[in-house]
């Protein structure tokens, strides 16, 4: 019997895809379906048929899994963000370490790996230091402000999200009031005309200092003091009230000119005990908390003792790399982004890290370069963007022959096609832990330590 379009079936919940939908099987078919929870007997209705799966919404709940817990959010089924507000944060969890074991061993044939518990956060909650908040018109000519649906630009209205600090919610509260006081102009994405686009915030969680940037298409906003005056009135550790301008007709957030309207033209935060000056456009890890247990594992995995050249491939702000610098003779660093690059040599200076270099270039040929100078590494980390490494790269670093390759990585597919072509080139995976970077979201980072085999 096939599956057809607006048909309803009963569906038992058997797990997660990687975006974080429920899955179950119905003849022979695997059936994805939004807001579902592993263990959930449900009515689901087919929304869309392929050759071997189909998508579902859910009609009625027959019985509900153990899992699930009442959702805490009212954008949570509207808005991209979070996937997993209906299942028990321990259950979130299972399923994360589930997904990176099953990566292992379908993908990358590996079943004998060592595969640690998931690194859980301490809290689920509030973890967020960054905000990138679209501004839109709504019904009657009221701003929204909030995020965008999943897979589109319609823009959620939210006052408050729970991910995110308390002091955003109090900025965006702030915000608000002023546009309604000033009624400056909404950016139109179909039209490019309008001035009001984002709502950028950052706050350093160690030191609770917080910027806010407003991203307008133009020089400036109408009554930018009443505006800062606001932000530094409302927000607890408000530091810094920044216009950016964007006038291209683009999906990239931030443009290239920036003017500090009143404060700090950055803010500042600490992280594994150094200190990192964070401007707009700087690059920094999204949880601190989390991150730091992620570069102690890291650290952990590579093993140093004061004498090893250690070379961090794709290494941004050189949050990774610095943290270990300390531990090692030399530390080398690859970014093809030049701001990156930038950040991460003053991030060297202000910390006193001497024993830093840092290298703008793609990851492969730097890799390359550095080969053909006669750097051996002794440890490379790689922290590839989602797409994993590009073969040639994972081909140049096998031949500069390090005793240990530490690879984190943000996609468990990517990375198990990765590390198994380290395999095929004589790198062992001796050992992995997930770590949960992202409470809520579908994603989930992992570390892994490949050890140079014998020969």
């Amino acid at each position: 019997m096939e599956v057809t379009k607006n048909q309803i079936i009963s569906l038992e919940i058997t797990g997660y895809t990687a975006e974080g939908s429920g899955v179950g099987h119905y003849q022979g078919m695997a059936v994805f379906v939004p807001l579902a929870a592993a263990g959930d007997r449900l009515q689901v209705k087919i929304l869309k048929v392929a050759k071997s799966y189909a998508y579902g919404k859910i009609e009625k709940i027959i019985s509900a899994s153990g899992d699930r817990i009442p959702v805490d959010c009212p954008q949570f089924s509207r808005c991209g963000g979070c996937v997993f507000r209906h299942i028990a944060y321990e259950a979130e969890l299972r399923a994360k370490q589930q997904r990176v074991e099953d990566a292992l061993e379908r993908i990358a044939g590996l079943c004998s790996v060592v595969l640690r518990p998931i690194v859980g956060a301490a809290e689920p909650n509030r973890y967020r230091n960054k905000a990138q908040l679209p501004i839109g018109l709504g019904t009657g000519g009221r701003i929204t402000l909030g995020f965008y649906a999943a897979h589109s630009h319609r823009i959620i209205d939210c006052e408050e999200c729970l991910l995110q600090p308390q002091e955003f919610t109090a900025a965006m509260k702030a915000f608000r009031e002023w546009e309604a006081e000033t009624h400056d102009s909404i950016y139109d994405e179909a039209t490019g005309r309008g001035r009001l686009r984002h709502l950028f915030l950052r706050k350093a969680q160690t030191t609770g200092e917080v910027m806010a940037c407003t991203v307008v298409n133009g020089n400036g906003v109408h009554d930018e003091e009443a505006l800062a005056d606001l932000l530094f009135e409302k927000v607890p550790g408000m530091k810094s009230c920044v216009i950016n301008s964007n006038r291209e007709k683009t999906n990239v957030i931030l443009g290239s000119k920036f003017r500090t309207v009143r404060g700090e033209d950055s803010i500042t935060d600490e992280l594994c005990g150094l200190r990192f000056r964070i401007s707009p456009q700087s690059f920094y890890q999204v949880n601190p908390r989390q991150a730091e247990r992620l570069y102690a594992l890291a650290g952990e995995y590579a093993g140093l003792t004061g004498n090893e050249t250690v070379l961090d491939l794709y290494c941004g702000t050189g949050t990774i790399g610095l943290s270990m610098a300390k531990h090692a003779k030399q530390m080398i660093g690859v970014e093809l982004v030049e701001r990156a690059v930038e950040d991460a040599k003053k991030n060297a200076a202000e910390n006193g890290i001497e024993n830093a270099e840092f290298l703008c270039a793609d990851a492969a040929k730097a890799a390359d370069m550095l080969k053909n100078r006669g750097v051996r590494p002794d440890v490379v980390v790689l922290d590839p963007p989602r797409k994993g490494c590009d073969p040639a790269l994972i081909g140049t670093v096998a031949e500069m022959a390090p005793v240990r390759v530490v690879y984190v990585s943000c996609d468990p597919a990517t990375l198990a096609r990765d590390i198994k072509t380290f395999s095929q080139l004589g790198y062992t995976p001796a050992e992995a832990t997930p770590v949960d970077m992202f409470p809520r979201t579908a994603h989930v980072e992992t570390v892994v330590l490949m050890s140079k085999k014998e020969n």
